[in-house]
This record gives structure tokens, sequence and C-alpha cells, in this order.
């Protein structure tokens, strides 16, 4: 296996640069893994998560301050694992060559589709699910085929050393590996001439890095954020809403870039949702301050910015409910969640994804009012209808465009691996997940193959009325 390597600033990005040319040296000595390589890298990823999960827990609850075992074990740990053995089961029949539909006039030739490994692979993560957004796209990666090179957030040091020590235990530096810096660093890595590039973050950052990854013509797959609506539509069970909402919202404590950003409640019923939301947050959260089921907030920059979006709300009139009536808990960067109700829409919590404890309150008269204040905004990554009215339901979906949807719960369409996981416009690009992430990480190639019986020299020059009755045949047949 390689040794750690080292990352420290770099002025011209020689060792960046150097690790890149490996891992394409790798590749080009064997373009073509076999199923067997494959599920060998695959079973030692397997191996390597196994392993470093206790450690992983610890790592990610001091990057965050304090984060619950199980919400690792949940959201870091079984989904990686999940999706290792759905890959495993399906990789042979990925990896087939298919015999696809061939048009008549073409006949008696074939066509087939090859699904080729790309080359090398760039993943950028983010700091808030390190482990499953690290982790997933590179089982995609290698299971199609190519090497994969891995830069984790900054904002998550321990983790980052964590998971660059045991790739480098794991695997040979010409297969995959993991490279650790600041922003500078994640600027140069981007810029590589990478064969797919995939970036989780914000859509701010997720702009620019698919800028750069333009000056090489890398294609790029990019999983950002947005404000995600909840809907409780005609039918919707409040006592059963309101635990799926708040779980939805409170599981790292809003920290989810597919957690609920607002919901959308009928006007008759805002009071009996804010009622069903408090018992529903201290059902699950009994307390928040010193509750070891409950997660920081990662940064104190974030924090900051938690506090000042609920001060902002305050001064513009918004009526600012606290679901549990406990101070934030500065020490620890704890925050209660809180409701927001009547927020003039030029609020920056009204603009921007929240990524925390906060949820907007949109009261409303009729679906169609919830339906055009999604479409004059930007495509959000998810979306979330509860209810019993099939119509009203179906109306929504097709009237919208989002990256992913649940229905009558929130968050369970991202564990969907026979389902592709991805955003849509300033959400994203591209998805991956199951098959779609094999895909997302292959060139599909078609191959034609000739007939030796073909008829295709009738429409050689020069031309004539054979060629023409030939076109028209084509024409009516083709």
């Amino acid at each position: 296996m390689s040794a750690v390597l080292n990352f420290e600033p770099d002025p011209h990005g020689l060792a960046l640069r150097q690790a890149f040319e490996r891992l394409r040296a790798g590749f080009e000595a064997e373009r073509d893994p076999s199923h067997a390589a494959r599920s060998d890298r695959l079973q030692r990823l397997d191996a390597m998560l196994e392993h470093m999960a206790p450690a992983m827990i610890e790592a990610i609850s001091a990057d965050f301050g304090h984060r619950p075992a199980q919400v690792t074990r949940l959201a870091d740990i079984v989904p990686v694992q999940l999706a290792l053995r759905h890959t495993r089961k399906h990789l042979a029949a990925w990896m087939k060559t298919r015999r696809m539909p061939t048009g008549l006039v073409h006949r008696p030739g074939h066509n087939r589709l090859m699904r080729q490994a790309l080359g090398v692979v760039g993943i950028v993560s983010p700091w808030n699910y390190p482990g499953m957004l690290a982790l997933a796209p590179a089982i995609a990666a290698l299971a199609a085929g190519n090497r994969v090179m891995l830069k984790p957030s900054e904002i998550g040091p321990r983790f980052a050393e964590l998971l660059r020590e045991q790739v480098a235990a794991h695997f040979a530096d010409a297969e995959m590996v993991v490279v650790t810096g600041d922003a500078e660093l994640a600027r140069r890595f981007v810029e590589l001439p990478f064969h797919h590039l995939l970036f989780t973050g914000s859509t701010a950052v997720g702009r620019l890095v698919a800028q750069s990854a333009a000056a090489n013509l890398t294609p790029v797959t990019l999983e950002l954020g947005g404000k995600s609506p909840a809907i409780l539509g005609r039918g919707c069970d409040l006592a059963q809403a309101a635990p799926k909402i708040a779980f939805g919202k409170l599981l790292n404590t809003g920290q989810t870039c597919i957690a609920p950003d607002y919901v959308a409640v009928p006007r008759t019923q805002v009071d009996a949702f804010v009622q069903a939301m408090r018992q529903a947050c201290r059902a699950q959260y009994p307390r928040v301050g010193g509750n070891p089921d409950y997660t920081s907030i990662a940064t104190e920059r974030h924090y900051r910015r938690q506090l000042a979006l609920l001060d902002e709300a305050r001064a513009a009139g918004a009526r600012v409910l606290n679901m549990h009536d406990e101070a934030p808990v500065d020490a620890s960067r704890t925050l209660p969640l809180h409701l927001v109700l009547d927020a003039p829409a030029h609020l920056h919590l009204m603009q921007e994804e929240i990524f925390g404890p906060i949820l907007p309150v949109l009261a409303y008269e009729r679906i169609d009012e919830v339906i055009a204040h999604i479409n004059r905004h930007d495509r959000p990554l998810a979306l979330y209808w509860f209810g019993t009215d099939d119509a009203e339901r179906d109306r929504v979906l097709r009237q919208t465009v989002v990256g992913g949807v649940t229905v009558n719960d929130t968050l369970l369409h991202i564990s969907q691996e026979d389902q592709p996981f991805g955003g849509v416009g300033a959400s994203g690009m591209g998805a991956y997940h199951g098959e779609w992430g094999f895909r997302s990480f292959s060139k599909e190639t078609a191959v034609y193959h000739q007939s030796p019986y073909s008829a295709i020299k009738l429409l050689y020059p020069p031309y004539g009325s054979t060629f023409d009755r030939l076109l028209a045949v084509m024409r009516r047949f083709g």
C-alpha cells in the first residue's frame, strides 16, 4: 500500500500534480479493469470502513464540537455499507456490454453499448456528512474502473486526516489517494485535468468549480443545495407529519443539503402546526442543551450566521418561535429549532439556504400559491409533500422541477440505491447512486457492427434511381 502523502502548502502545486500523474499512469496501465479487480477494490473499501468506523465516529464528533455516534452511523457509515453491498451485487451486470435495438434498414447489422472507464475521477467532498459524501461517489468511480483522487473539506480536519491515512493503508497511490489542505489547495485540485469531477457543496462554490473544470473540458457532477420545501397538502395529518419534518430538519441540526428549508402550511392550520412541531421536537429532544443526541453547529462562523438570521427576522417584525424555550449555548454552539412566521421575502433566511435549525413557515390559501413560489426561485434539491390527495400531489410534482422527492416523509429518497440522486439548475447537475453513479463515471460508447450482407453499398455514388428507391424505403421503415 502507499505511504501517506504530505500535501503541505506548495506554491507550485507540484505534489498535487505528481499524485494526479501517478493515478493517471495507473489507469493507463490498466484501462479496463476486470470484474475481479474492481470487486477487490470495493472489498478493500468495505474493510477500510469497517476498520476505521470507531475512529471515524470520534473524529467527526470532534470536528463538529459534538455529534452523536448514532448520527454518524446512520448517515455516514451504514449508507456507505449498503451502497457497497448494492454495487457489488450488480457490478457484473452493469459492466456487461449489452445488445441494443437496431433499426430495420440497418439490419442485419446490430448495435451494442459498451461502458468504459473514464480515467481519473476527482471528488471534492463537504464537511456535513464527510463519510458518505466522500465514499459514496468513490464507490461508483471505482466500480466503473476509474482511479480516484479525493479532497475532503478542511472544515473537518480530523476526519480528513483519518481518511487520508486509511486510504493510504488500503490502496496503492496509483488506485486512490486523499489529499488534504485549505481552500487554496482545493482551488488547485479542481484545476487538474480530471476525466470527471464531482463536487458537493454550496451553489456559489459550485459555480466556481464548474468554471475551473470548463478550462479542461472536464465533465462535472455538482451536488449543491438550495431551499427545499416541505408542503402540507390536503388530507395532511399534522400528528404524523410534524415528527417527520422535525426529524428531517434536526438530523445533524439542519446541516443537511436536503433538509426541509421551509414549510408551506394552509393558513388555517398554522397555529396547529406550530403546536405539533413543538410537541414533536420535545419528544425527540426533551432538552437541547447538554443533550448527547443533539449535534452542535460545526463552526463558530456557521453558528454566528444562524444567530444573525434570527436577529434579522426579529428586527423585521417576523414572529420567531423557539421550540424548546432554551437559549442558545455559545460554548457548545447549540441552537434549538426556531420557527419563523410572517417573514418578509427580502430576509436572508428567505433568500438563502439556511443549513441550520431554523424553519420559516409560509402560510398559503391555495396550492397554486405554493407552486408559484417554488417556480419563482431556483430549483430546489428536494421537495417533501404530505397529504392524501393524489391529484394535488401529482399537480405539485408535475408543475415543479426539483432534484428529488419524498412523499409523506423527509430525506428518504437519498437512500434509494435503485434511484438517481442529483440536483437541477442551481441545486446541481448530473446524478449518482447505484447504477446512475456507475454510468456517470463511465463512457457509454455506441458500437455498430456491420454485416457482410449489408446493402449500404447501394447508397454509394454515382447516384440514380436505385438510390432514390432505397432512400424512400429508409424514410418509410427506418
